[in-house]
């Protein structure tokens, strides 16, 4: 009887996430037909659904694993730059727009998953601050690792190079150079909607809140309360912590798929430790392993500086006092604990929970 009423419960926790995520898609396509959205937020609408499947799969990793990830930009750089690249070289062969953009984050989806696994089987054998300064650490290698690769497409196919420029890729006459070095990519037919923004989040939801409610979920809180206790009842610390960190990766490049092709010119610098800052304030504010909150976080706080940007100058004052009243009226140890690693002060052995889900 009991487990039949958790069942119960987490079904509708389910069921009111999705709701919540349909009915504001529902209002905003109502506002938007009306002409009751500025051209500004209209223009946001594309990157808050990126941010939004940001902060969820970097929820999985800081509120339900339990780990500090700071390198969360560099997944979605692969995803970004790997979608960008196959839209680029699909363009002929996948004329319909929503069909290549699909493929196009499945692709970067898939890049980010090989970078989260290859980054994951180092690093997830640390923890705590380690892991933070080491996952940092490698987003600003894949920073780079970008900025120094030029790509193009001719009729033999993609040819890459590192550190050299883009003369060397010798591409054909009518050949396109896609990635250039340090200036990134420019040109990108823009294909990603609102739309696809919508249905992005709903299958990031359905993958995480699955996964969290499943058996591997709960191995993977057990794991996160408590790490000595989990292996002694025989639950295999590598394949979990991998399952979430490389599950979080691939959503990432998802994300980064979404954004990048919603503007005309893309830069590696845009991906860097800023970037994977402004995603754990989104995940802290919203509440650790809560994921409607992480939604409305994402939203709210993308939309907000232009909201008050008729303050002029002071507008990213007014943000950050709300940012810190916000963090005063969270009363959550967890987010406690994640600030006070955060800030460098010592970590309060405490179990945490769930919130919200």
């Amino acid at each position: 009887m009991k487990k039949s009423t958790i069942l119960n419960q987490n079904s509708r926790e389910k069921l009111f996430t999705y709701g919540m995520v349909i009915v504001a898609f529902i209002v905003i396509q109502i506002l938007k037909t009306g002409g009751h959205i500025s051209s500004s937020l209209n223009g946001q609408l594309v990157p808050i659904c990126a941010y939004i499947v940001m902060a969820i799969s970097l929820n999985l990793t800081v509120g339900v694993l339990g780990e500090l990830s700071l390198g969360h930009a560099g997944f979605m750089s692969v995803g970004a730059f790997s979608s960008t690249v196959a839209a680029v070289s699909l363009q002929s062969s996948i004329p319909f727009a929503p069909a290549r953009l699909a493929v196009s984050i499945l692709v970067g989806a898939i890049c980010a998953g090989i970078a989260g696994v290859l980054i994951g089987i180092p690093v997830l054998r640390l923890k705590g601050d380690y892991l933070a300064i080491v996952t940092l650490a490698f987003g600003e290698i894949i920073k780079n690792i970008i900025t120094c690769l030029y790509v193009g497409v001719d009729s033999h196919g993609l040819h890459f190079s590192i550190l050299t420029s883009s003369d060397a890729l010798n591409l054909d006459e009518g050949g396109k150079i896609i990635i250039n070095g340090p200036m990134g990519i420019s040109g990108i037919t823009k294909i990603s909607t609102f739309a696809a923004g919508f249905i992005l989040i709903l299958i990031t939801l359905v993958i995480v809140l699955n996964l969290i409610h499943s058996r591997a979920g709960r191995a993977i809180m057990a794991l996160r309360d408590n790490r000595i206790a989990a292996e002694a009842m025989g639950i295999s610390i590598t394949k979990y912590k991998m399952m979430a960190f490389v599950t979080s990766a691939a959503l990432a490049g998802a994300a980064g798929g979404l954004f990048a092709q919603n503007y005309s010119t893309i830069v590696p610098t845009k991906f860097d430790f800023n970037t994977s800052i402004l995603i754990l304030v989104f995940v802290v504010l919203g509440g650790l392993g809560n994921m409607k909150g992480s939604i409305i976080a994402a939203a709210v706080l993308t939309v907000l500086p232009e909201l008050l940007r008729s303050f002029s100058d002071y507008r990213m004052l007014v943000y950050a006092i709300v940012l810190i009243l916000v963090m005063l009226a969270t009363n959550n140890e967890p987010v406690k604990n994640m600030l006070r690693r955060i800030i460098g002060l010592p970590h309060k052995k405490e179990g945490s929970t769930i919130d919200g889900q």
